[in-house]
């Protein structure tokens, strides 16, 4: 072994060791450690062997880095290991204003997918869907691309356009799409108006540090018009932050029941979210909208107050996308965003991989008589932020029949 390659491999085995050593902790510490060292130095015999034979000069820090992306992309489609730059992308985007076209994104089937375009910007008014596969970046394919690169070719100065080639399965076809940049300004709270009969509209595009507060305040304008039903439309919401939408859940549920928990590997991992809100709203009657771009917190919602029948769920099946994700910074500035946990209901079913099934399966789409209004102007409204055009919704419709009934059963039930 040549000094070169037995130094390599001695700094890679302080590293291992250092970085790795709590899976040695256990009753078969010594098996685990051999097995380590063995995987080690297959590694560090590849690193040097590619230091030495590779055609160009290869530096150890990006052949490092390399292995590690590749290392937790081999997890699941939500691991990643980020550079110090991607770490700062994500510090960005946390902050809820950035320039780009507003889309969620993951990697499903291996395959760049759409979560669901955000209420409001430029992806949702150019007509990308939740389960859109994004086969380009602008001329670039993106089979093998990560989560990061992609977010980072779409992000951009505003004004600036941006091209994608989509494959929308339902439809079977390839569609091209030129998207102008904005400044993406996230508003969770969306909509807090009464429909009709006393039936009250929230909707909450997303969860962030604030959200429960503005729905507090959503709740009390409209309490103050005296509703009777409330709708709470998480479609396309693809999640956020799990506190808040645990908060937001125990708005609707008695102090102290269980809303969901968490499972990892280790004890630490295992949380139980439980109401904890005082004077909760839990007589109302409700009905929760979802769709295939409902994803993560707007999931464990949805899947609480189903479990509970404290909610009617309408619409389509959610994403499924129910586990957690740790940042864990490294000491270069890079950082391990690490699945460490998975969602599980108050009933002990796991929403990860399997969604959310409605109450009501409605799939979404126009009222076929609602026909009277005019193309241009229906268009008009379809993109006017400040206009929720809820009679020509399906699935809203839906929703307020479903509340009507309960409704009429209740009255009826008081006056015998």
């Amino acid at each position: 072994m040549s000094i070169s390659k037995r130094l390599i491999l001695g700094c890679l085995v302080i590293l291992f060791i250092f970085g790795f050593f709590s899976l040695a902790i256990s009753g078969s510490r010594d098996n685990k450690k051999n097995d380590l060292y063995k995987q080690v130095e297959l590694f560090s015999d590849s690193l040097a062997i590619i230091q030495e034979e590779y055609v160009d000069e290869s530096k150890p820090k990006d052949l490092i880095y390399g292995a590690l992306k590749g290392m937790l992309a081999s997890l699941d489609p939500h691991s990643q290991f980020l550079n110090p730059e991607d770490f700062n992308e994500l510090k960005i985007e946390t902050e809820g204003k950035f320039g780009g076209i507003g889309i969620e994104i993951t990697t499903k089937d291996n395959m760049l997918t759409v979560i669901t375009p955000i209420n409001d910007t430029p992806a949702w008014r150019s007509g990308i869907k939740a389960g859109d596969r994004i086969v380009k970046i602008y001329d670039r394919l993106t089979q093998g691309m990560n989560l990061t690169d992609a977010v980072k070719l779409m992000r951009g100065k505003p004004g600036e356009t941006l091209k994608l080639s989509v494959l929308r399965d339902r439809e079977k076809k390839m569609l091209d799409f030129v998207i102008k940049r904005d400044v993406i300004k996230i508003k969770d709270v969306k909509y807090a108006q009464i429909l009709e009969d006393g039936i009250g509209y929230i909707r909450l595009t997303e969860f962030r540090e604030n959200t429960f507060t503005q729905l507090n305040t959503a709740l009390s304008s409209l309490a103050k018009q005296n509703i009777n039903a409330l709708i709470l439309d998480l479609r396309n919401n693809p999640g956020g932050l799990l506190e808040e939408a645990a908060k937001i859940t125990g708005k609707f549920i008695p102090y102290g029941q269980l809303i969901v928990y968490t499972k990892g590997r280790k004890i630490s991992e295992d949380v139980k979210f439980t109401a904890d809100v005082k004077n909760p709203i839990i007589n109302l009657p409700m009905v929760v909208l979802i769709n295939e771009g409902s994803a993560s917190g707007s999931e464990v919602v949805a899947a609480c107050l189903q479990d509970y029948k404290r909610a009617m769920i309408i619409g389509s099946k959610s994403f499924g996308k129910g586990s957690v994700q740790a940042i864990i910074p490294l000491g270069d500035g890079s950082a391990l965003k690490l699945t460490t946990s998975k969602y599980f209901t108050p009933s002990g079913k796991v929403i990860h991989g399997n969604g959310v099934t409605p109450d009501i399966i409605v799939e979404a789409g126009k009222k076929q008589d609602d026909t009277a209004e005019l193309p241009e102007n229906t268009a008009k409204k379809a993109f006017d932020p400040n206009f929720l055009d809820y009679k020509s919704d399906n699935q809203i419709q839906s929703a307020i029949s479903a509340l009507k009934s309960v409704n009429f059963y209740k009255n009826s039930a008081k006056n015998k």
